[in-house]
């Protein structure tokens, strides 16, 4: 039986089922009487191929009731089932990928298994040892981190702007540390857990050309757990949310842990001195008089006007900050422009005051939470209002960019925009961290493919690490976050100058929603702090 046959069956309370009702809304409201039942099939088909929606149990449900009888018993047979009450034991039998069972499904269906894009092999390896090299200004940063840490008092702050290539760099310095102690015990501290699969996955991509042994690489946030026991030689990569939360659980993890530390690494280091963390930071950096603290930021102060905080903090790192040394530029982001390292972005607001209301408990939890909480990006996604305004404007990025990525608040409203999208005629695909690895791989290509076409990647959760897309000259961040790093990393995605295979000019559209807190534009916060660390920079 031919599939496309099969879902011509489908009614409009199935498609939205399968689509998703308020994308059909937001159709509607945009699209008017077009919106028929064949547009809405091939919008579906656009976004999601018949190998992955019969792979998804929820949606192949609803795909199997579309069966007569007769033919749900042939299927039913043809699986080695029962094929009495044939729709009854085809919707309750669960299918594993790659399975028998899963090849006879397709095979129905006359569906190809759709093979994922990656492949291995020594080609592979050589490019990737031959890839992670760093441009001299990133070298004499490296260097200069390196000396400080091998002196008292052990801690310094490396401070690059936002598309210098900060992960990068620090990731040279641990695999240099990894290498010249062994066994050694990185400890590498981020604020989400979007910013701890990045930073796994730089380092996988790090250790992989530079190191010089195997080491083992450990998840500490979410649902990953810690043996502090079988810690020995490599990286554990936590949030500080979930360290705190085993220190308050457990004071002597934390003692055995700083124990086995022989490099502290804290990201977004211009909030090492909140209460709740400099806890942890000195519980892990005291314990061994060996280990080295490195902080990395965009942004070496606290706050936007608070003096007596910034001194803190540059107290904290004793003043040793190494920031990117550029003869006859005072600012290393004109230089960067100059030279074709950063292309030229242009920066935009677009100011939302939706119906979004923030209950007592919303606005305490919001006050206590580093970022926004999940929950309130959740509700951001479901303004129709909001989302009538980000793809008012994706459209019009889309007359002028041909690759183009666009940042949604959560993994339904990034579905949602992908698919609305994609029925207005614009070629999008949805990333997030729910996406199976064959569907992925078929998005990044699908936003790679070198087709004159306009293409966008709508994204949640993924901030797709080491995704090399040359061509993307345009992000649209629609969702908000107090993450000056995870702002930057967004931003990071359109502002590949033309020298490092980029562009000349990029454009970041920031939808800033008056009731929660947000970033703008992160190059002019760059030398906000500077008066604070004087002349004493230890460097």
């Amino acid at each position: 039986m031919d599939f496309e046959n099969l879902l011509s069956r489908a009614d409009e309370e199935v498609l939205g089922e399968l689509l998703g009702k308020s994308t059909i809304r937001l159709a509607r409201a945009l699209e008017g009487r077009a919106v028929t039942l064949g547009f809405l099939r091939d919008v579906l088909l656009a976004l999601r191929t018949p190998a992955e929606l019969l792979g998804d149990r929820t949606a192949r449900k609803q795909l199997l009731q579309l069966l007569r009888v007769p033919e749900a018993q042939v299927l039913a047979a043809a699986l080695g089932m029962r094929t009495t009450a044939a729709h009854r034991t085809l919707a309750n039998t669960n299918i594993r990928r790659n399975s028998a069972a899963e090849r006879a499904l397709l095979a129905y269906f006359s569906v190809a298994k759709q093979e994922s894009g990656a492949r291995e092999g020594a080609d592979d390896f050589t490019a990737l040892h031959a890839s992670y090299g760093l441009f001299p200004h990133q070298r004499r940063a490296a260097r200069k981190v390196g000396e400080l840490l091998r002196e008292e008092p052990r801690r310094v702050l490396l401070h690059m702007p936002t598309g210098a290539g900060k992960t990068r760099t620090a990731m040279s310095i641990v695999a240099d540390h990894l290498r010249g102690s062994e066994p050694g015990l990185v400890v590498w501290l981020a604020y989400s857990e979007e910013l701890c699969e990045q930073a796994l996955s730089e380092f996988a991509k790090a250790w992989g050309t530079l190191g010089d042994r195997e080491v083992s690489a450990y998840r500490f946030w979410g649902d990953h757990q810690l043996s502090v026991g079988g810690l020995d030689d490599g990286i554990v990569v936590a949030s500080l949310p979930k360290v705190y939360s085993a220190l308050r659980s457990d004071i002597s993890f934390i003692n055995r842990l700083g124990g086995r530390v022989t490099m502290l690494v804290i990201d977004e280091a211009h909030q090492a001195i909140a209460p709740s963390y400099r806890l942890v930071l000195d519980a892990l950096f005291v314990r061994r008089s060996t280990t080295s603290l490195l902080g990395l930021t965009a942004t070496p102060g606290r706050t936007w006007s608070d003096i007596d905080e910034d001194q803190a903090l540059a107290d904290f790192f004793a003043r040793r900050k190494v920031s990117l040394e550029i003869p006859g530029h005072s600012n290393p982001v004109e230089y960067l422009v100059a030279e074709g390292y950063l292309a030229r972005a242009r920066y935009e607001r677009l100011t939302h005051s939706g119906s979004l209301s923030l209950s007592p408990l919303d606005q305490l939890v919001l006050a206590d939470s580093l970022d926004i909480p999940s929950n309130l990006l959740k509700k951001l996604g479901e303004d129709d209002k909001r989302n009538l305004l980000i793809l008012s404007k994706a459209q019009e990025l889309a007359t002028r960019h041909k690759r183009f990525i666009l940042f949604a608040p959560s993994v339904e409203n990034s579905e949602l925009l992908a698919a609305v999208l994609r029925a207005r005629g614009i070629a999008a695909r949805s990333v997030t961290g729910k996406t199976s690895p064959d569907a992925r791989s078929a998005a990044l290509s699908f936003f790679l493919d070198s087709s004159d076409e306009t293409r966008v990647l709508c994204n949640y959760g993924v901030l797709t690490t080491g995704f090399d897309a040359p061509r993307t000259s345009a992000v649209l961040i629609a969702r908000p976050t107090r993450s000056l790093v995870l702002y930057s990393q967004m931003v990071g995605r359109a502002i590949r100058g033309r020298r490092a295979g980029g562009n000349e000019e990029a454009e970041i559209v920031t939808i800033v929603d008056t009731n929660l807190p947000g970033f703008g534009d992160v190059a002019t916060a760059f030398s906000n702090w500077e008066d604070v660390w004087g002349e004493r920079d230890g460097v």
